[in-house]
């Protein structure tokens, strides 16, 4: 019995001295050294943003996408307006004002409507021209800074053109809609015009 434990004993004695060495000689082969700067570096393609974001295009002016658009689809984009806003003529004012004849109107004076003294101020030094009611609709706190129109903003520049179209064609004597030739050209960063200039190396 004693023979047997004895055997036993040196067996699993041999085992834990055969893995110590086994790991020591590892060690000796097998060498890595810490880096100077822990991480990893990632690559970035050149022309993007410092926020990870490409450059993007710029919007085309509103005369042009005017040209495009329709008072069908402007009908269907002014729904998403309908709870706050009434269209019709002579109708009532809702959370926001009716925008019947909005076209080419002074901001803040459509009649009995309480609006806030922002928006009164603005109406001061502009009208509802085709650029300000892309501007205006694109983002309502940014160009009237203290308006009570809780909307965030259309941000699809065509959507806001369909809306235009609707409201310009809300009149009995609807504003001419501009000729999309008086339109500044659009630049894109990063683009040259095809008329100008090759750039001197």
């Amino acid at each position: 019995m004693s023979l047997e434990f004895n055997k036993v004993a040196a067996a699993i004695l041999g085992s834990m001295v055969f893995a110590m060495g086994t790991g020591l000689l590892a060690d000796v082969i097998y060498s890595s050294e810490a880096p100077e700067t822990p991480g990893f570096d990632v690559a970035v393609a050149e022309g993007e943003a410092a926020g990870g974001e490409a450059e993007v295009a710029a919007v085309e002016p509103i005369a042009v996408r005017l040209a495009s658009a329709t008072v069908e689809n402007g009908l269907k984009v002014s729904r998403g307006c309908a709870s706050c806003h009434d269209f019709e003529k002579g109708g009532p004012n809702k959370t926001g004002p009716n925008l019947w004849e909005t076209v080419n109107r002074k901001p803040g004076t459509h009649e009995g409507y309480s609006y806030s003294g922002a928006m009164v101020e603005y109406g001061n030094t502009h009208v509802w021209d085709f650029e300000q009611l892309d501007a205006f609709l694109a983002n309502p706190k940014e160009v009237v800074p203290g308006t009570k129109m809780g909307y965030a903003g259309l941000r699809k520049p065509e959507d806001r053109a369909d809306l235009i179209a609707y409201l310009q064609s809300l009149s009995d004597n609807p504003v001419p809609l501009p000729a999309a030739s008086e339109a500044p050209a659009a630049e894109i960063p990063g683009e040259t015009p095809p008329d100008a200039p090759a750039p001197t190396p």
